[in-house]
């Protein structure tokens, strides 16, 4: 009885997936076409400074590809959610994006909130 205890134990630690945050939270702008992502599994923050956080992390936008190849490495089945403030300026939002896809994740969302009419 035991040994299935461990057993089922083991097999609920190993399908766990963990979230990686980026670590703030941020006053994000809203969007009427705003929709949850289910599968965000790594978040990427821009705060009102432009300065690019990973897992609670400040980090320059040039290491962000280096990160986001690490972490989808550790979660390739997951998409990747940047979270920008809306002071952030647009010029960082879009090298932090570029980064991303030049570490080969295509599946990559902005954060909004559901401004709906």
């Amino acid at each position: 009885m035991l040994d299935v205890v461990f057993i089922m134990l083991i097999f609920f630690i190993v399908t766990t997936s963990f979230v990686k945050e980026s670590g703030v939270e941020f006053n994000r702008p809203s969007a009427a076409t705003a929709q949850k992502k289910d599968k965000a599994s790594i978040f990427v923050g821009i705060n009102a400074n432009n300065e690019v956080m990973i897992e609670k992390r400040v980090i320059d936008v040039r290491s962000v590809r280096a990160n986001i190849e690490r972490l989808h490495a550790e979660s390739p089945e997951g998409a990747i959610v940047v979270q920008a403030d809306e002071a952030a300026k647009t010029g960082t939002l879009v090298k932090v994006v570029d980064q991303i896809r030049a570490a080969g994740v295509k599946d990559v969302s902005v954060a909004a909130t559901n401004g709906g009419n």
